[in-house]
């Protein structure tokens, strides 16, 4: 048996003897990140929501992908939310601006590139904290890593923090007493660590899709920011990538 199907007969009995399970909502991608992060949250007892957020970013088979990895965690409540494409500009990912390609490695991360989209972690994060607030959840979990990102200001320990205060001063559950606190269990770790601790955890990376470009027939270009750390954090873990 492996340790996921373990895991999930071990909570099928926790859930059948108590009749409670702490409730998380994972803001899902499809991609390797969170995903990860949706495994790991699993992993310490959580039931999960999935949102996902539907922003008319190019990249849009990662919907698609959100959507198989929530089946195979087998998390019921899966919202995907659209919202109006016009509040975010400027981006590579929402407008009509070229993506970086073959940026070399040990560059990236060094400014912030044209693939960041303004104030999105902030407006996601709003949008899961109102959504865990109206559903009773506890925690919300994110996948942000500031270790191996482009070099995006909303990835970073002191986003996290202060966005947890906000969570704290901004809600009725906050001032309440029992705040919704937001976990972003990767942000200190790696992509090879990452894709490590989720092997560990039996994470399916199959069924992931990172790529800022794809391609017209929906594989990843190969070339892009996210393609590379990705590409990189396969090698140096030593496992082959299973979307290849």
């Amino acid at each position: 048996m492996q340790y996921r199907e373990l895991y999930q007969n071990l909570v099928g009995v926790l859930w059948y003897n108590t009749g409670i399970m702490s409730h998380a909502i994972i803001l899902l991608s499809g991609g390797l990140d969170s995903t990860t992060t949706a495994v790991i949250a699993q992993s310490e007892g959580y039931e999960l929501s999935a949102l996902t957020i539907d922003y008319g970013q190019r990249h849009r088979i990662e919907i698609e992908a959100a959507q198989k990895v929530a089946q195979h965690l087998g998390i019921a409540n899966h919202v995907i939310m659209p919202i109006d494409v016009r509040l975010f500009r400027n981006s590579s990912l929402t407008d009509d601006v070229d993506v970086p390609k073959d940026v070399p490695i040990g560059q990236i991360g060094l400014t912030v590139p044209n693939t960041y989209v303004p104030a999105r972690n902030t407006v996601f994060l709003a949008l899961a904290l109102a959504y865990a607030e109206s559903v009773g959840a506890e925690k919300i979990f994110i996948g942000i890593s500031q270790v191996d990102s482009s070099g995006y200001p909303d990835c970073r320990s002191e986003f996290l923090k202060a966005f947890n205060t906000l969570a704290r001063l901004a809600t009725k559950s906050g001032i309440s007493d029992a705040p919704i606190s937001v976990e972003a269990p990767l942000l200190l770790l790696s992509k090879r660590e990452t894709i490590l601790r989720g092997l560990e955890l039996g994470v399916d990376y199959s069924l992931t899709f990172t790529c800022y470009d794809p391609t017209s027939d929906n594989t990843s270009c190969g070339r892009c920011e996210s393609c590379l750390l990705r590409q990189q954090a396969f090698r140096e873990a030593g496992v082959p990538d299973p979307k290849k």
